[in-house]
């Protein structure tokens, strides 16, 4: 089998629990907020905050929409279904700030993160963290997770000046880690950004999907996981 010795892996819901995080955080603002007052249920508000939080951030990853803009969008669309209220720019910000500042100091991880990255550094590999995550909240995350030192390298979007799936990320990537395309392997959950991007920029790609999501292209992907451990027996 092809010998990788650089590994490009995402963050957010591949190895850090991001959306059971968020989950707990978005709890936590409903009640700190006092929402209910505006909303029959969490559910209410939970469930439109993720439709929505969902498609802002593919139209972020498509460079369509700005960073500031997703921030206070996937706050006000929510928020503007409850009774009676008309959240403003400034209290979505708030909320935002709040919810950001819960959600980073989480320290959940998908299972098997902490045992997968300890075998991947014992293999020898060169682990490269690679996201399209704000700056100064994956720090947070790393540090809450116990992950930051696992990683030779931390790229993100915002150190490229464009966000995955695009080439120049992925170019980005290979110039920092002074890894090789031929000797490098993108592993992540997401098929648009993480597989397509790697294999669009000439890079083999291990889709972690553990929802089991129907997928086109196959060709594209060089390996597919539903669990975090199957990887163990791949590299």
């Amino acid at each position: 089998m092809k010998r990788y010795t650089d590994l490009f892996i995402d963050f957010d819901d591949t190895l850090y629990d991001t959306h059971g995080n968020a989950d707990i955080a978005l709890s936590e603002i409903f009640d700190y907020f006092r929402l209910g007052r505006y909303f029959e249920s969490f559910e209410s508000f939970q469930i439109p905050y993720w439709r929505e939080n969902l498609e802002l951030w593919a139209q972020y990853a498509a460079g369509a929409i700005s960073r500031d803009y997703l921030i206070v969008e996937r706050f006000r669309r929510p928020l503007s279904l409850g009774k009676d209220f008309e959240p403003t720019r400034e209290f979505c910000l708030e909320v935002s700030d709040k919810f950001l500042d819960l959600c980073s100091s989480k320290p959940g991880v998908i299972p098997g993160a902490h045992e997968l990255m300890q075998y991947l550094k014992a293999q020898g590999y060169r682990l490269h963290m690679c996201s399209n995550g704000f700056q100064e909240v994956q720090y947070k995350k790393l540090e809450a997770s116990k992950l930051k030192d696992c990683f030779d390298t931390i790229v993100l979007s915002e150190h490229a000046g464009v966000n995955k799936p695009a080439q120049t990320f992925f170019d980005y990537a290979l110039q920092v880690s002074h890894a090789t395309k031929e000797t490098t392997l993108m592993i992540g959950d997401n098929f648009s950004t993480d597989i397509l991007g790697a294999a669009q920029a000439g890079i083999d790609a291990l889709y972690f999907n553990p929802r089991y999501l129907a997928f086109d292209a196959h060709e594209r992907v060089k390996f597919e996981v539903h669990s975090l451990l199957e990887i163990k027996e791949i590299l």
